[in-house]
């Protein structure tokens, strides 16, 4: 049995970032003997294994063949044959693809440090082309403060243009393209998430919609995903599983685009209780800050500032049949005073 340090962890260290995690790779081993050597199997596809001290995953060396589509379409082998350049060489890109072994020497059968040096993705080989969800990675590594400047190698560019025009994009799991989506959207550097989508044609199916990559960098992952959504027509999310607190902030965000200082007081009325001031103040003072709202900022600041002074207890104390009218007395109340 040989262990080796493998993936992105090498990578961060290289380029001075610590690893959140770290990859294992087990080579010349089997299920049998890492099970019992105490490892606790968690793989489903192809055996991972939880170290019982360090809880970290350790993986069996092993190739796959392409057998169906998207990115779970692959048939794997792991025996004890399989050698390590044999499990880096089906690696996403080169410097991915770098293994260090427990006395600390870097094995890098593909190039991996040269192109790190030079600040480039290059895929390691054809097998990129087999894994649409490649694709989507690259486009959520550029959203790394230490990769964001990196380049793409142009044959690697050809080859996500082949990934966008081959089909398999849409055998990807939503749940999965969602998971790479939110992940980009906690980033900083979320904008070059969608803006490469946008480039190689990758945001087909999952965000056809999808024309502005621009959103906020200093916001939270929800509120970026709610100005995309106002950026392109609120059509993001048709095909996703957006989770509740997303869908809340991009429905929060279109209520306050509609109110306007110059709206009838009807429509007035009907933006102030999809706003909800009472629930979402926090929510909405972070969404004021968007250039979006910056025209109406101050009006819907001073609009909820009254909301919130108006005494909606007085509701609790109104028949059933009284309700609605005490209800639309105040708001009109804080209309007025807004106005005022």
């Amino acid at each position: 049995m040989k262990i080796y340090q493998v993936g992105g962890s090498i990578r961060d260290e290289l380029l001075g970032e610590k690893p959140k995690d770290k990859d294992w790779l087990v080579v010349e081993s089997s299920p049998e003997e890492m099970i019992a050597e105490g490892f606790k199997p968690i793989g489903k596809d192809f055996p991972v294994f939880i170290h019982p001290i360090s809880k970290e995953e350790y993986a069996l060396a092993r190739t796959e063949k392409k057998s169906g589509y998207g990115y779970k379409g692959f048939t794997f082998y792991f025996g004890k044959d399989v050698t390590l350049e044999e499990d880096l060489s089906r690696r996403d890109f080169t410097m991915n693809a770098i293994a260090k072994d427990q006395d600390g020497k870097l094995i890098d059968p593909f190039n991996g440090l040269k192109d790190i040096k030079a600040g480039i993705f290059r895929h390691v080989s054809d097998a990129f082309l087999e894994d649409p969800l490649r694709a989507i990675r690259i486009a959520r590594f550029k959203t790394y403060n230490h990769l964001k400047d990196f380049k793409i190698d142009d044959l690697t560019q050809k080859m996500l243009l082949k990934i966008s025009a081959s089909g398999e994009l849409e055998k990807l799991s939503k749940d999965r393209v969602w998971i790479e989506i939110e992940r980009s959207l906690q980033s900083p550097n979320a904008s070059k998430f969608f803006t490469l989508l946008l480039d190689f044609k990758l945001h087909e199916p999952w965000l056809g919609k999808l024309s502005n990559s621009e959103c906020n960098n200093r916001t939270s992952a929800e509120i970026k995903w709610a100005e995309l959504e106002s950026e392109n027509n609120f059509q993001l999310g048709e095909s996703l599983p957006v989770p509740n607190n997303f869908k809340m902030h991009v429905q929060l965000l279109k209520a306050l685009l509609e109110c306007q200082q110059e709206c009838p007081e009807d429509n007035l009325i009907k933006s102030i209780e999809r706003i909800n001031f009472h629930r979402n103040m926090s929510e909405i003072n972070a969404l004021l800050e968007l250039e979006g709202l910056s025209k109406n900022k101050d009006f819907i600041s001073k609009l909820g500032k009254h909301m919130l002074e108006e005494d909606f207890t007085a509701l609790k104390e109104a028949g059933k049949d009284e309700v609605r009218n005490v209800k639309l007395h105040l708001i009109k109340q804080a209309i007025k005073k807004t106005y005022a």
